[in-house]
């Protein structure tokens, strides 16, 4: 198909049918071609082939579900999906049911297709999102799990293995929604509940209540924690499989129970069946001491347990087990059955049992998943997508009568397979106006008539052997079919050939089916065909307290005496079933996944040819490639195929204005391919594959241009959508934040009107909190109203006084309310030293500052003051303290102002300390390690150490850019002499001054009180 020609020549060819030359060795060499590459799907025309990758593979998800999801076969890669979705598309269109039949051998993959086509269903459908339809998906999703756990188990060539034939309708309603199903199955392995071969396993239901159950629960059951304590279940050997987790699919089993409304007490039930047949496993029997070869149950205790989990009497158990009720002519005799008979009874009522059990889980799951009972209201027609999981084509070492029913049954569908396949494609050409041309191909109705036919069927002479009067051997039937199918040249035993030394004589006879010789042994056929049960068994389970199980046994009611028909045997049902699911199947449109065990070890990476070219030929794959090239290779519709192709010519590009028809008509001459092609009404028709291969290559060659210019054009209209989103965007930002803004400023308009009238000009009002986007703005508005509000109090204060008040606003700032007392109410002069009131020589200070200004340069006199100072000796002494523009003086006023040593520039002060009280004190700390140790002393007492720190604290500010690093404490430090000093404040007489006095180690400044 077109869609696996675009994969790449790397990959091989994606179908099948358009292969070059068509051989089993160009097959087979494709196919590997493929598994190599991990490209695990092929097609045949609409056939999908499947090859186990025995590995996790990601294209599942819901990516690959949307690549497929609507579009045609032929336009993706080969893959499930495609199939699961024209089947879907089918039943849709046409409202014809459809069927999807998936085959192959056991290991094939069978199952696993099974549940990835269920999932695809789920996942495209209920797109409403209807809570009912969702329940039912999910019932139909979990009843799996259930059917898996009791019916699925370990082989050598699986670790999980469907060991019963499964066919599940879906039902959907007129819009496409699952609404519920239906399941039947066929064929229960049931003899693998008593005996397993070396590395295989029972169901995994066994597996799963001994490692899963509770403590508690195993105990209440009689059981214990080791699957090797059972017979039924250890005979193949290692209990455990590595794939598989028993513990959490115990759990998951119990929730698929509640998912799918089983009774909790129902689920007791059948754990209980299970671990009854376990304990029925380990029941063993001797002869009687009195009685010759008469068997008695040896373990009374488990006896008891048994009966205690069916819910049936000691008494009636062990007769059940130990004897058999026969009634002729109206007399009853009670027959002691041997030690032989007995296990051989065992073994039928273990197997009969579990049987019974999965045919009871399959009618609830229907009870759960029918349409009339989902809780879905739907309308009109419901149609309907059947799955066909059945077991593929067995040969074995040693073939049964389970081996020989399945064959037959594929027997059935390959008949039904090739007849399909002709029928479709004859209808199609007809539907087409195609002239149809006969294809020869190998009917394989000789083997289905061998088995099947009344009277001369080998079913038949089976059930005839089966009906006999007396005792009648597997050796009497293969003498029966010797005589009567001698002639069939699909039939040969030792009798009729005697030369063939390959089969045994009295045991084996040979079928040649469509997929080869098999040898069968006759031993087992009578019995397993007869299927007999006891009717003590019967009556024995009918008579259990347990509802569940009296409930699975109603032929149980009927007494001794009644006369009975004799039971159909296995094979009469079988038959009948497998011939009731084939006419079932005729009438809907089928859908094909065959399924290839690629090896035997299930190696991700190993394809053993000669493994896959028997099962290529027994599937009848190249048979069903050459039934599809016998006509013409590929068709599509006209307007697909102009679609797809109208590149390639450019009278059709960029669009063709007439009809698709025409429009195909004129690729095809300009192609040059008018002889290698029919038109049919709806569809053209390509006969050989070079000239697909051919529009392909053609195709390829035009794609890149048009690639770049649908880019071009994307990337183009993409970045003009972008941009006009972008514009958009920031017309909406500018016009929100124009809004946010006008908001804002109503509400500051509204809490600020009243403002001027207000003592504190608003300064109490809480503004109220800005949007982000405005906070920067909103803080230089609050900056604004500070400065209006400081205008409104200034306008107040003299002009000549604002530089007062600026030191005063930085004393306050950095003294940060640690001194109660700095000066605020009275009145800063600065130059008191120039002040009659406070110096008396005020000549001999104006005229030493007058010659000290021409000498070091400074232009103002900030603060001078008297004040008492102490050196590193100790010694306490008047002094005159000046602070300039340029730096700090100190002056002794005894000597007419004589500086006491040069100016001390600020690039030396690093900080000052003062203390917290009335007194003084300030040291002024210079980077010399002789630090200004000073208390201010005036006259009239006044308050200036405020206006000190004040002055220092606005020139740092403008001269330096940073604030002055000050100290408030009731201990301040020092340094004299670059020795650390601590100074004590102490209060004194009121009489006298202050004065600095050595205190010990320390210093200390004694301070008038008031």
């Amino acid at each position: 198909m077109a869609g696996s020609v675009h994969e790449g020549p790397e990959f091989g060819v994606g179908d099948f049918v358009l292969l070059h030359d068509i051989s089993l060795d160009a097959f087979m060499e494709n196919l590997q071609l493929r598994y190599e590459k991990n490209k695990i799907y092929s097609y045949i025309g609409e056939v999908v082939v499947s090859v186990n990758p025995y590995k996790t593979m990601d294209i599942y998800n819901q990516s690959y579900v949307d690549q497929y999801k609507g579009r045609e076969i032929y336009e993706r890669p080969p893959h499930i999906f495609a199939l699961a979705d024209s089947a879907y598309k089918t039943m849709k269109r046409k409202a014809k049911d459809t069927c999807i039949v998936i085959s192959g051998e056991s290991g094939s993959g069978k199952t696993e297709a099974s549940k990835i086509i269920m999932r695809y269903i789920t996942a495209v459908t209920n797109i409403g999102g209807r809570q009912e339809v969702e329940r039912v998906k999910d019932v139909l999703i979990k009843s799996n799990v259930i059917l898996e756990a009791f019916g699925n188990a370990k082989t050598n060539r699986n670790d999980n293995s469907s060991r019963f034939g499964k066919y599940m309708d879906i039902n959907f309603d007129f819009k496409g929604d699952p609404i519920g199903g239906h399941i039947n199955n066929y064929l229960l392995e049931k003899s693998r509940v008593v005996y397993q071969q070396k590395g295989e396993r029972n169901f995994h239901a066994f597996y799963q209540l001994i490692t899963g159950a509770t403590d508690p629960k195993l105990a209440e059951m009689k059981l214990v924690r080791n699957p090797d304590k059972y017979h039924y279940i250890r005979q193949g050997g290692d209990s455990k499989c590595p794939t598989i987790n028993d513990q959490n699919d115990y759990r998951s089993v119990m929730h698929a129970m509640k998912t799918l409304g089983f009774a909790f007490k129902h689920a007791e039930t059948l754990w209980k069946i299970v671990a009854a047949v376990l304990i029925l496993g380990n029941i063993e029997y001797e002869a009687q001491d009195d009685v010759h070869d008469l068997a008695e149950v040896k373990d009374k205790q488990m006896l008891a347990n048994l009966a205690g989990l069916i819910e049936v009497t000691n008494d009636d158990l062990n007769k059940a087990l130990t004897h058999r009720v026969i009634a002729a002519g109206g007399n009853v005799v009670d027959k002691g059955l041997t030690v032989s008979d007995a296990y051989y009874a065992r073994d039928a009522f273990a197997k009969a049992i579990y049987d019974r059990m999965f045919t009871w889980i399959v009618k609830r799951i229907n009870e759960a998943i029918d349409p009339k009972s989902s809780g879905v209201e739907f309308v009109g027609k419901n149609t309907v997508i059947g799955v066909l999981d059945i077991y593929g084509f067995e040969i074995f070492d040693n073939n049964s009568f389970e081996q020989f029913c399945i064959n037959y049954c594929n027997e059935k569908l390959q008949q039904l397979f090739i007849e399909l396949v002709l029928k479709q494609e004859q209808e199609e050409y007809m539907r087409e106006g195609i002239e149809w041309q006969h294809v020869d191909y190998f009917n394989n109705k000789v083997i289905v008539d061998l088995v099947e036919v009344p009277h001369k069927g080998i079913l038949a002479i089976l059930d005839e052997a089966c009906l006999s009067v007396g005792k009648v051997t597997d050796e009497m039937f293969l003498t029966a079919m010797s005589q009567k199918l001698g002639s069939n040249d699909r039939y040969t035993c030792r009798q009729t050939n005697p030369s063939d030394k390959t089969l045994e004589h009295k045991r084996d006879f040979r079928i040649k089916h469509y997929a080869g010789d098999v040898t069968y042994s006759v031993i087992g056929f009578i019995d397993k065909n007869r299927d007999t049960l006891f009717q003590d068994f019967k009556r024995l389970l009918y008579n259990s307290e347990d509802e569940l199980i009296k409930m699975m046994w109603p032929e149980g009611k009927l007494s001794i005496t009644e006369t009975t028909r004799r039971p159909a045997t296995a094979g009469f049902n079988f038959k009948n079933s497998i011939i009731a699911l084939v006419d079932r199947l005729a009438t809907k449109e089928p859908h094909y996944v065959r399924c290839i065990k690629p090896n035997e070890i299930k190696s991700p990476s190993k394809f053993d040819e000669t493994r896959c070219r028997h099962q290529v030929m027994y599937l009848g794959l190249l048979e069903n490639v050459r039934v599809r090239r016998a006509g013409f290779a590929f068709r599509a519709q006209y307007e697909r195929f102009l679609l797809r192709y109208k590149m390639v010519t450019k009278y059709t590009w960029p669009n063709y204005k007439g009809s698709a028809f025409d429009g195909v008509k004129v690729i095809i001459k300009h192609m040059g391919f008018e002889k290698d092609v029919k038109y049919g009404k709806s569809k053209i028709f390509i006969r050989s594959p070079q000239t697909l291969f051919a529009l392909e290559e053609a195709r390829d060659r035009f794609m890149p241009n048009i690639i770049l210019f649908i880019q071009k054009m994307w990337r183009g209209g993409n970045a003009r959508r972008r941009a006009r989103k972008m514009r958009a965007i920031y017309l909406i930002m500018a016009r929100f934040r124009r809004y946010k803004l006008r908001s804002y400023i109503k509400q500051i308009v509204e809490k600020f009107k009243t403002v001027r009238t207000m003592r504190d000009y608003g300064k109490s009002i809480k503004w109220p909190t800005p949007p982000k986007v405005l906070s920067g703005w909103v803080t230089e508005l609050q900056k604004a109203h500070n400065r209006w509000r400081a205008h409104m109090i200034l306008r107040k204060v003299p002009k000549p006084d604002w530089p007062m008040l600026q030191l005063k606003c930085a004393t306050h700032t950095v003294l940060r309310g640690q001194r109660s007392d700095w000066g605020m109410r009275r009145r800063w002069d600065g130059n008191y030293l120039e002040m009659a009131k406070d110096n008396p020589s005020t000549l001999d200070f104006v005229s030493k500052i007058g010659s000290l200004k021409s000498h070091d340069g400074f232009t103002r006199i900030l603060f001078s003051s008297f004040c008492k100072k102490v050196n590193k000796h100790n010694q306490c002494a008047d002094r005159a303290i000046v602070v300039t523009d340029k730096g700090i003086y100190k002056l002794d006023p005894k000597k007419k102002y004589k500086p006491m040593r040069a100016i001390i520039p600020f690039q030396q002060v690093h900080g000052m300390t003062i203390s917290p009280d009335a007194d003084q004190l300030a040291v002024i700390h210079l980077t010399d390690g002789n630090d200004l140790v000073l208390c201010l002393h005036t006259p009239s007492k006044e308050e200036r150490v405020g206006e000190l720190v004040g002055i220092l604290a606005r020139y740092w500010q403008k001269v330096f850019h940073r604030d002055l690093e000050l100290t408030v404490t009731k201990q301040p430090k020092c340094s004299l002499g670059r020795k650390s000093r601590q100074i004590a404040v102490k209060s004194t007489a009121a009489n006298g001054g202050p004065t600095f006095k050595k205190d010990g180690a320390q210093l200390a400044l004694f301070w008038p009180s008031t």
